[in-house]
């Protein structure tokens, strides 16, 4: 009988510690490693922060990123040049899908509306999260502007990871429909 009770046991706690990997916490101070992130040439990040508060609702995403000048990225345009410059040609504040401010993600799947401040005014962008049963969200923003072609909607998608330490974040971000095309990044972050 102690035998089948100690077993029991092993089985539940097993059991407990997989439900707690499932309910992986991002909250906290975390800091781009630019050495093992693969950036998207526009990009132009010289380093960024994220600070996030994560509970089972929502995640809000707090972003400071300084930057690069134009000249100092190979193959950027200059600024002043169509697409160069910080706001020209790549959306609010600097970049698709990149900008500086503070995001709020509903993790249930529904849409959250906000207006941000773009190159040609303000413009609405909609904001859905979901959570995996694994521990990893699914973030995405799409937004709508008028370009010099007319109208644009522009989609960023996200996945974020936690290592098994909890110690790294990675996010493997996809931006498609904007005026560059498709553009790929895996931004690594480490806690701060």
């Amino acid at each position: 009988m102690k035998k089948l009770s100690l077993a029991l046991f092993a089985i539940v706690m097993m059991a407990a510690a997989a439900l707690a990997q499932g309910k992986a916490n991002y909250s906290g101070t975390w800091s781009l490693d630019k050495e093992k992130s693969t950036l998207a040439g526009p990009m132009r990040i010289d380093g960024m922060t994220l600070t996030v508060a994560h509970t089972e609702k929502e995640i809000k995403v707090e972003t400071a990123t300084k930057r690069l000048p134009p000249n100092d990225t190979p193959g950027a345009p200059t600024a002043g040049a169509p697409g160069g410059g910080p706001g020209r040609g790549m959306g609010p504040r600097g970049g698709m899908g990149m900008g500086d401010g503070t995001t709020v993600y509903s993790l249930d799947g529904k849409e959250t509306k906000a207006e941000v401040d773009g190159p040609m005014g303000k413009m609405p962008v909609i904001y859905t999260g979901t959570a995996a049963a694994d521990g990893s969200l699914a973030l995405s923003s799409k937004r709508s502007f008028n370009g010099p072609q007319g109208e644009i909607t522009s989609t960023t998608k996200e996945t974020w990871k936690l290592s098994a330490d909890g110690k790294t974040l990675t996010v493997d971000r996809v931006t498609s429909g904007g005026p560059r095309g498709e553009q790929t990044a895996k931004l690594v972050f480490t806690k701060s």
